[in-house]
C-alpha cells in the first residue's frame, strides 16, 4: 500500500480489496456469518410471534385490553413504522462512524424494546415498545448488510448474502413452536406465555451481542475514512487465520484501487447518486422492496387470522402452518442461493419474483374457488414464498452492491424505507381490514395486490437487474472517493446510460 499526501486528506492506492476478494471460504469467514447474520433469526422470531398470539393477546384475562386486529394492524404497523425510522437513522450513522460501532449499538436497542415489551401493561406502553423494537431492527439492516457484503469475498457474496437473510424464517420457525406452548393455558397461564416469548427474544439477542464482539470493522470503510492502518493490521491478521487453516500461501491478489480519503460524504452527494448517476439502479431497488415488502408485511401478518376464520383451526395450532411455511421459505434462498453466484443475478431475481408473483396469482383463484383447505393453502403457501424468499433476500443484496462504497448503508437504509413505508406500514392496515372481514373475495383481493407488485418488481428487474455476480464491489459501484481518472469518468458515463450491465 502507498500514501500520498493531498491538500484535503490522503490519497492511498491499495489492494485490500482485492485480497477479500481472494481469500478461499474458511473458518474466519463462518463467524461473521454466526456473528451478524443469526440477528435475523430474532427479527422472524418477533414477527412471528406476534402474528401468533394475536387472537390470544384479544382474549379476556391476557393482561392487556387489545384486539387482535390492533395486534396484526396497529401494532405491527408501528413495528415496520420503528424499522424504517431506524433504518434511516442509524443508517446514516453507520456510513459515517463505522459498520462495529453500529451493529452493537443497534442490536442493544433492540434487546432492551423486547425485554420491556415482555412487561407491557397497556396498550400505550405495547404499541410504544413495538415501535422502538423494530427501530432498533430497522438499524440492523443497514449495518449487518454492509459488513457483509464488505467482507465476504466476491466469489461467495451472493449465497452468503441470501442465507444470512433468509435466516429469518429460523427464526419464524422457532417462533411459531414457541407460541405454541406459549398459547397453551395447559403449560403457562394467558398473561404469561406470550411475555416469556418477547422474553426470550431478549436472552438470544444478549447471546448474540457477546459473540458480536469478535467481529473486525470492515476494513474497506476503515481505508476510506483515513484509518488504512488499522484495515491492513485487520485484513493481515484474517490472512494469516486462513493460510494457518488451510497450510498453504494465498493466491496473489489481482487488482488496486486509488482513493482519496475522508471523513464524510454530504447528504448533497448522496442524493446526487442515487437520483442521477444511478437513477435506473433506483428504480430496481425501490421496485425490488416495495414488492416483497406487500407479499411479506402486507400478507403474511394475518395468515394465522385466515386459518382461524376460514378454515377453523384451533389458536393454539396456528403456529404449526406457520412452521410449514417458514421452512419453506428458509428452503428458497438455501437452495437458490448458489445460482445468484453462478447463473446471475438478473436472471435469478427477475424468474424468482415473477414465480412467487405467478403462484401467489393461482393460489388466490384456488382460494376463490374453495378448492383449498387449511393444508393445502399452506402448501401452495410453501410453493409461494420458496421463491419469494429468494427474491425478498436479494433485494437486500442489490441495493446493498449496486451503490457506492460511501453510500451504502444509506442507501439500503432509505431503499428499505421506502419500500418498506409503502407496503409494510400501509400494508398491514390494509390487510388486517381485507383479512378480517371474514369475506373470501376480500382476502383474494389481497393475495391479488401482493402477486401483482411481485410480478411488476419481477420485470422491473429483468430490464435493470445489475450483473454483479463474482464481481469486486469497486468495479460494481467505483467509490465515490476514488482518485478521478479518464477511465473512472467514461465508466461513469456509461453507468448513466447502462446501469443494467455495468
Amino acid at each position: 500500500m502507498s500514501t500520498a499526501e493531498a491538500a484535503s486528506g490522503n490519497t492511498v492506492t491499495t489492494n485490500i480489496p482485492a485480497r477479500l476478494d481472494r481469500l478461499p471460504w474458511s473458518r474466519w469467514h463462518w463467524t461473521i456469518v454466526i456473528g451478524l447474520g443469526t440477528v435475523w433469526i430474532l427479527d422472524g422470531l418477533e414477527v412471528t410471534v406476534v402474528g401468533n398470539i394475536a387472537s390470544r393477546l384479544s382474549e379476556s384475562g391476557s393482561g392487556l385490553p387489545i384486539s387482535s386486529g390492533e395486534v396484526t394492524g396497529m401494532a405491527a404497523a408501528l413495528y415496520v413504522a420503528g424499522a424504517c425510522a431506524g433504518a434511516l437513522f442509524w443508517g446514516r450513522l453507520t456510513d459515517i462512524w463505522g459498520r462495529k460501532k453500529l451493529f452493537m449499538i443497534t442490536l442493544g436497542v433492540y434487546l432492551a424494546a423486547t425485554a420491556l415489551t415482555a412487561v407491557s401493561f397497556s396498550n400505550w406502553w405495547f404499541f410504544a415498545f413495538r415501535f422502538l423494537t423494530g427501530f432498533g431492527i430497522g438499524g440492523e439492516y443497514a449495518a449487518i448488510n454492509s459488513a457483509i457484503d464488505e467482507l465476504i469475498p466476491a466469489l461467495y457474496r451472493g449465497r452468503v448474502d441470501l442465507i444470512i437473510n433468509g435466516s429469518f424464517w429460523l427464526g419464524a420457525v422457532g417462533g411459531s413452536l414457541l407460541s405454541i406452548v406459549a398459547l397453551n393455558t395447559a403449560y403457562l397461564p394467558k398473561d404469561v406465555g406470550w411475555r416469556l416469548t418477547f422474553a426470550l427474544g431478549a436472552v438470544l439477542a444478549l447471546v448474540i451481542l457477546l459473540v458480536r464482539r469478535h467481529v473486525p470493522e470492515s476494513p474497506r470503510w476503515l481505508l476510506i475514512h483515513g484509518r488504512d492502518r488499522e484495515a491492513e493490521e485487520i485484513v493481515s491478521s484474517i490472512e494469516e487465520q486462513v493460510e494457518a487453516e488451510k497450510g498453504q500461501p494465498l493466491k496473489r491478489p489481482e487488482g488496486e484501487i486509488t482513493i482519496h480519503q475522508r471523513r464524510n460524504v454530504k447528504f448533497t452527494e448522496i442524493a446526487r447518486t442515487l437520483f442521477s448517476d444511478y437513477r435506473r439502479r433506483s428504480v430496481l431497488g425501490f421496485s425490488l422492496f416495495i414488492g416483497q415488502a406487500f407479499l411479506y408485511n402486507a400478507i403474511t401478518f394475518g395468515f394465522g387470522a385466515i386459518l382461524t376464520k376460514f378454515f377453523d383451526v384451533p389458536t393454539g395450532d396456528t403456529g404449526y402452518y406457520f412452521a410449514v411455511i417458514a421452512i419453506g421459505n428458509f428452503c428458497g434462498p438455501l437452495l437458490l442461493g448458489k445460482l445468484f453466484d453462478t447463473v446471475g443475478r438478473r436472471v435469478m431475481i427477475s424468474s424468482t419474483y415473477l414465480l412467487s408473483g405467478l403462484l401467489l396469482f393461482l393460489t388466490a383463484w384456488l382460494f376463490q374457488q374453495g378448492s383449498l383447505s387449511a393444508a393445502t393453502l399452506t402448501a401452495c403457501w410453501c410453493g409461494v414464498l420458496f421463491f419469494a424468499s429468494a427474491g425478498a433476500s436479494s433485494a437486500y443484496l442489490t441495493v446493498s452492491e449496486i451503490f457506492p462504497m460511501e453510500t451504502r448503508a444509506m442507501s439500503i437504509a432509505f431503499f428499505y424505507a421506502l419500500g418498506t413505508a409503502a407496503g409494510g406500514i400501509s400494508g398491514p392496515l390494509l390487510f388486517a381490514d381485507l383479512t378480517g372481514t371474514g369475506k373470501v373475495a376480500d382476502t383474494v383481493l389481497a393475495f391479488q395486490i401482493g402477486a401483482g407488485l411481485m410480478c411488476a418488481a419481477g420485470l422491473v428487474a429483468a430490464a435493470l437487474a445489475v450483473r454483479a455476480e463474482r464481481r469486486s464491489l469497486e468495479d460494481v459501484a467505483r467509490p465515490l472517493t476514488a482518485a478521478a481518472s479518464a477511465a473512472s469518468a467514461v465508466t461513469r458515463g456509461r453507468e448513466k446510460e447502462r446501469p443494467a450491465t455495468a
